[in-house]
C-alpha cells in the first residue's frame, strides 16, 4: 500500500472540523475538505477557535497556526476532493443508508488503493462496507470528542477489512500523535462505548432506584475509582487485586446489578417530558446556561491540563 499523504474529510460539523484538523497538524498531510453546503465552511471557524485555545495555552504558536491551516483545502468539486486521496474519513450523519451510498459514490471516483474509514460511534463496518465493490478498503475509524484533544480512535476491523488496511490505518493514527486500538471484531459500540454506556446502565439505575441522586452517582466516580482510570484499567486491576478476589466479589455483586436490554423507563421519561439536560436546562439535573458552559469548558481545560500540563 502507497504512503499516505492525501486526507480528505466528508461531513465537516463539529468531529469533521476537528479530525481535520488532526491530520493537517501532520506537516507530512494534506487534507481536503469536501464541502456540500455554505454552512459547512464554518468548519474553519472552528478549527480556527480550537487552535486559537491551543495557543492560550502555549500548546501551538502563531506560526504553527499558520502552516497546519495552509495544509487544508476546501473545495465544492467532488472530484477535486477524491482523485488524490489516500485516505477518506467521512464524518456524516448516522445514518446507515447515507453512510453506504457515499462509498459507493466515492469508489468509481478514487484510487483502488484509496481506504475508506468511517467515523461512525455505533454502527455496522460491515454493514456500511456493503455497497462497495471493494469491502476489504473499509475500515472504523471512532475518534472520540473532542477529536484534536482525546487520544483514543478505535480502529474497527469488519468482516472484509484486509489486515493491510488495518495496519496502513494504525500507523497512520500513530503517526499523527493518536491512540490508536485494535478492535477485532465489527459489534455494536465496539470496545470504549460498550464500556461507557455499561457504567451509565448502572448509574441512570442507581438513581431510578433512588439509592442516591444524579449528583452524587457523578460524585462516586469522580472522586472514587474514576480517579484512578487513567492509570489503572479493570482489566489490570482485577490482576492487582486477584482474579480469586474478583471472582468472589462478582459471586456476590453480577446478580444485583442492571442488566436490562431496553433503555432505562426514567430516562424515557426525560426525554418524553422534553428534559434534555444542557440543551434544556434541565436533565437528570437542573442547568443554568453559566453552568452547561462551564461543564464544557472545565473539560476541555482538564484536557488540556492532562494532555499537555498546561
Amino acid at each position: 500500500m502507497n504512503k499516505i499523504k492525501n486526507i480528505t474529510v466528508f461531513g465537516p460539523g463539529m468531529m469533521g472540523s476537528g479530525i481535520a484538523q488532526v491530520f493537517a497538524g501532520c506537516e507530512d498531510l494534506k487534507v481536503t475538505i469536501y464541502i456540500r453546503e455554505e454552512i459547512e465552511y464554518s468548519c474553519m471557524d472552528k478549527i480556527k477557535a480550537n487552535l486559537a485555545v491551543m495557543k492560550e495555552k502555549n500548546i501551538i504558536t502563531e506560526e504553527e497556526i499558520q502552516r497546519l491551516l495552509g495544509r487544508i483545502i476546501l473545495t465544492e468539486d467532488l472530484v477535486q476532493a477524491t482523485k488524490d486521496a489516500d485516505f477518506v474519513i467521512e464524518c456524516i450523519l448516522e445514518n446507515m443508508e447515507l453512510k453506504q451510498n457515499l462509498f459507493a459514490r466515492l469508489e468509481p471516483l478514487c484510487k483502488d488503493s484509496t481506504i475508506f474509514a468511517t467515523n461512525t460511534s455505533v454502527m455496522s463496518i460491515t454493514e456500511i462496507s456493503e455497497k462497495c465493490k471493494v469491502k476489504s478498503r473499509v475500515v472504523g475509524t471512532h475518534f472520540w470528542n473532542p477529536p484534536y484533544l482525546i487520544p483514543l480512535v478505535e480502529v474497527i476491523k469488519s468482516d472484509f477489512t484486509s489486515d493491510e488496511v488495518m495496519d496502513a490505518t494504525m500507523e497512520l493514527l500513530q503517526k499523527v500523535k493518536k491512540h490508536p486500538i485494535r478492535v477485532n471484531k465489527d459489534v455494536p459500540g465496539f470496545v470504549a462505548n460498550r464500556l461507557q454506556h455499561a457504567l451509565w446502565r448502572e448509574a441512570i439505575s442507581i438513581v431510578e432506584n433512588g439509592i442516591a441522586d444524579a449528583a452524587t452517582v457523578d460524585e462516586a466516580i469522580k472522586f472514587g475509582f474514576g480517579i484512578r482510570l487513567p492509570i489503572l484499567g479493570p482489566m489490570e486491576n482485577a490482576d492487582m487485586v486477584g482474579t480469586d478476589l474478583t471472582l468472589a466479589i462478582h459471586s456476590y455483586i453480577l446478580k444485583h446489578l442492571e442488566n436490562s436490554t431496553e433503555p432505562s423507563p426514567l430516562l424515557k421519561q426525560k426525554v418524553e417530558e422534553g428534559n434534555l439536560g444542557f440543551k434544556s436546562g434541565k436533565g437528570f439535573q437542573e442547568w443554568t446556561e453559566e453552568e452547561a458552559k462551564a461543564s464544557n469548558e472545565g473539560l476541555r481545560e482538564y484536557l488540556i491540563k492532562v494532555l499537555y500540563g498546561k
